[in-house]
């Protein structure tokens, strides 16, 4: 009788944990995403109709999925076409023009507000209250690359990341490293002048790529591992596998458990992600019993070292900070150079009016921090380059807790995008020519290019611009320069444009050029 009873309330028991867990998925899954949904429709604000757990991922997926393209992306007056935004995201404008500037989608069950209004951006991009922040799915579906230390939506954390790297301590380690950045330049110009002097006729048609991010590799592996130069190289090629491993997951965001499954791309990803994590702090340990060298492992060091934070905690923050630091100035500036290369490769008046400032300026000497300083053509150049062709297509912010933005009430949990293109090629802002390669528009800086700065976001704005823009900015003038002073380019024929998503916006085919020794 009593072991009847028992099991009575046994199976009682688990009856209402199972209704429990039921409900509690009905409400992660269905309630509370049409709960906001309701919210935001009631403040006006729409979009397409989602479909059951999967949004409208169907949608944002299907052009991603097309067959590569075997032929230039190119305008109607036939020259390459910088509009790659309706290419890549050919949902959107139809979206907006149904819907308005401001509207909403879904990715699976997370619920995605479309931000161009460039007064809400001035507003988010300066917002500094913590119940804005990095979006959570950044620690949960790319926390392997991205790190999970400085994604955290903890606004402290994020808080304590910036007093670490202060942007102003950060700039001046950077102006240090320039003799670091002419060594890697100086390498790369030999192995071009070993290819172009054994081409057929003196030119060579070379895809630039693995040679930018081999420069760029070799840039940051001095800089932020020092002696141990030869690790931080493999740490890289790890973290470059890594993101191949992680680009797939950009359409999936929102489906509820994926990154968890043991799916074979997940597990991929978490091995690399131990190797990776393994060797950055192999090389912690190395620097310890050596001492200390003036590098941004050191800095990162010491920064941690000085905060209230667990031994894990500190291997987390570490390890985190060198993974932003591969993306924010490797992948981001190797990319950078190969559309630098390939706009000016296009535009020969424009590559001949850098190398005439770099000849007047370096007088034939290796460039130290204060002529990359004042080579104000070149800096054109890299700035309509990052206009055109910003390495992230979106700027990604999500509500912490319920705060009010533009005047309307946004309910916790909800994602905001900016599409960092549409705002760059905006011809209200930036003038009829806007989607013309057209450097001279910044001769008097940021401020004179466009009406509203703030519309200007290759490496972010206010108070949470990225760190990392300092280091990538020197990087790349230090490679403009070398390569200027030693070769004239011009395209090959076999360059297909054709701009891509990969986590950040590349050549899909890279970039072929026909490189001539001067």
């Amino acid at each position: 009788m009593e072991v009847h009873i028992l099991s009575k309330v046994l199976i009682s028991l688990f009856s209402i944990g199972v209704l429990a867990l039921l409900r509690r998925v009905y409400e992660v899954l269905v309630a509370e995403p049409a709960r906001i949904r309701r919210v935001l429709k009631k403040q006006g604000i729409d979009g397409p109709p989602p479909a059951f757990l999967l949004g409208n991922i169907s949608e944002v997926k299907k052009p991603m999925q097309a067959k590569p393209r075997t032929e230039s992306l190119v305008n109607e007056k036939g020259e390459f076409d910088h509009n790659w935004i309706n290419s890549l995201f050919p949902f959107f404008d139809p979206w907006r023009k149904k819907y308005g500037e401001l509207f909403v989608f879904s990715l699976g069950t997370r619920q995605i507000l479309y931000v161009n209004n460039p007064d809400m951006v001035k507003e988010i991009t300066t917002c500094k209250s913590y119940d804005l922040g990095k979006p959570r799915y950044h620690k949960e579906e790319f926390g392997t690359l991205l790190g999970e230390g400085i994604l955290t939506s903890n606004g402290q954390t994020w808080a304590y990341h910036r007093k670490v790297l202060a942007p102003e301590l950060y700039m001046e380690k950077v102006k240090g490293m320039a003799p670091l950045f002419a060594e890697s330049a100086r390498i790369l110009v030999e192995k071009w002048k070993a290819v172009v002097e054994a081409a057929e006729g003196g030119v060579a048609d070379i895809n630039i790529d693995e040679y930018m991010r081999a420069f760029s590799g070799d840039v940051i592996s001095r800089a932020c591992f020092g002696s141990s130069y030869e690790r931080g190289k493999e740490i890289f090629n790890r973290l470059k596998d890594l993101q191949e491993a992680t680009s797939a997951k950009v359409t999936t965001i929102g489906i509820p458990g994926l990154s968890r499954l043991p799916t074979k791309g997940n597990r991929e990803g978490w091995a690399l992600d131990k190797e990776i994590h393994d060797l950055i702090i192999e090389v912690v340990k190395e620097r310890k019993e050596k001492g200390a060298e003036k590098d941004l492992l050191q800095m990162v060091l010491e920064g941690a070292e000085a905060g209230q934070m667990s031994p894990q905690e500190i291997d987390a923050f570490i390890v985190s900070n060198c993974k932003n630091v591969y993306l924010a100035a490797h992948e981001a500036s190797a990319i950078g150079a190969s559309w630098c290369l390939m706009l000016l490769a296009a535009h020969p008046d424009w590559q001949q009016r850098c190398r005439d400032e770099i000849a007047e300026i370096c007088h034939g000497q290796t460039p130290d921090a204060e002529m990359l300083r004042r080579m104000k053509t070149v800096t054109m150049v890299l700035q309509e380059t990052l206009r055109l062709y910003p390495s992230g297509p979106a700027l990604a912010r999500e509500a912490l807790n319920d705060i009010k933005i533009g005047g309307y009430d946004i309910p916790k949990g909800v994602n905001i995008w900016t599409m960092v293109e549409t705002l760059h090629v905006d011809t209200e802002n930036w003038g009829p020519d806007a989607l013309s390669f057209n450097p001279e528009r910044f001769t008097n800086g940021v401020s004179g290019a466009c009406k509203l700065q703030h519309s200007f976001l290759p490496f972010g704005f206010g108070p949470r611009l990225c760190v990392g823009q300092h280091l990538a900015m020197v990087e790349l003038k230090m490679l403009v320069s070398a390569l200027l002073t030693n070769f004239s380019f011009s395209i090959s024929p076999r360059y297909i444009h054709s701009p891509a998503l990969k986590l950040v916006i590349k050549p899909e085919f890279g970039v072929d050029l026909l490189i001539t020794k001067l």
